[in-house]
């Protein structure tokens, strides 16, 4: 049996690991890790927030022609889509939005399901202006992006989805354990274990393991799994999605994205195959897609990344750029 001592000994020598850790990462200020600091990066783009579906929801916009929404992921904010943002807003509008939960929005206590969040983002597009928008998301915002052209259509012109399909029946049968000898600390794409989208449904467990800074360990090995090259995030990088996550109600809103993956399955159930032309861009995730839009679509393409984990955005921003550019335009 274990006695108290020993769980007492095993806590202090997990301290004892885990702060040299968290002191080995780089020191940025905090001053350089805020959306005013981070925006000023960006010539032609401010920070914006609104009042949208009962949430206050921040964006940052620039640039002139039609509405290009930019949907990040976990564990990211808006900044994800910073290598793009500046050629992108040569032939549009770009804004990219933090999701309820996410970075500089509201982390109300619900309303994480797809649904809602893309009612969130219909509604900040039409106070923005815009009857119809291109929807680009990557990650969880690749689920939000293609609720939003499932539920409004009509608002939808163009979707890309980054990596990630929206979940459906199948994902709720994706193994508990991973296959004898596959798991190691790079993600094998043949046989990808995401352990975190169970360990992401316990309530209350994550912030007390993660909160006040830890979540930083989370996050880089996160990064070092699901990328092929860690380098293409940099020390400002990885400060501002550490800093954006640090407090307990950032770890409980990004929880609550998973959390919600039983109801977005039934959500999904309802919908109807996609009329609009859709791009599917994967790194590991292709085959995901490939298979999931297979019955989703009517008019889709499905491509492959060379050389890039799941980060697309910042591990490949050119090629990711090359096809969005010839997709939308």
């Amino acid at each position: 049996m274990v006695t108290f001592k020993q769980l007492a000994g095993a806590s202090a020598l997990l301290a004892a690991v885990c702060v040299p850790v968290a002191a080995a990462q780089p020191a940025v200020p905090v001053a350089q890790v805020t959306d005013a600091a981070l925006v000023r990066k960006l010539p032609g783009f401010r920070n914006g927030k609104a009042l949208a579906n009962g949430v206050n929801l921040h964006y940052v916009i620039g640039g002139q022609g039609p509405a290009l929404v930019l949907l990040p992921g976990w564990p990211e904010t808006w900044w994800e889509w910073h290598k793009l943002m500046p050629a992108l807003a040569q032939h549009h509008t770009v804004i990219a939005v933090d999701l309820r939960g996410m970075g500089g929005s509201d982390k109300p206590a619900g309303g994480y399901d797809k649904k809602t969040l893309a009612a969130d983002i219909h509604a900040l597009v039409q106070q923005l202006g815009y009857e119809q928008a291109d929807i680009v998301g990557h990650d969880i915002g690749s689920m939000v992006a293609f609720s939003f052209a499932a539920n409004y259509p009509q608002a939808t012109r163009r979707l890309v989805m980054v990596d990630v399909a929206h979940p459906d029946a199948a994902l709720a049968k994706w193994p508990l354990l991973p296959e004898a000898g596959t798991f190691s600390d790079k993600l094998d794409e043949n046989h990808p274990y995401v352990w975190w989208f169970a360990f992401h449904q316990v309530k209350g467990l994550p912030e007390d393991l993660l909160a006040d800074g830890r979540i930083g360990l989370e996050q880089a090995w996160m990064f070092r799994y699901l990328m092929q090259d860690e380098s293409k995030l940099d020390a400002l990088d990885r400060a501002v999605y550490r800093h954006a996550y640090s407090s307990r109600d950032a770890i409980r809103a990004g929880d609550a994205w998973y959390q919600a993956f039983p109801q977005d399955i039934l959500d999904d159930s309802n919908y109807a195959p996609l009329a609009m032309p859709v791009l599917a861009v994967g790194g590991p995730g292709y085959g995901w897609l490939k298979s999931t839009l297979a019955s989703k679509s009517t008019h889709h393409r499905v491509v492959k990344i060379a050389d890039s984990g799941h980060f697309i955005p910042e591990e490949q921003p050119q090629q990711l750029l090359n096809h969005l550019s010839e997709f939308l335009d």
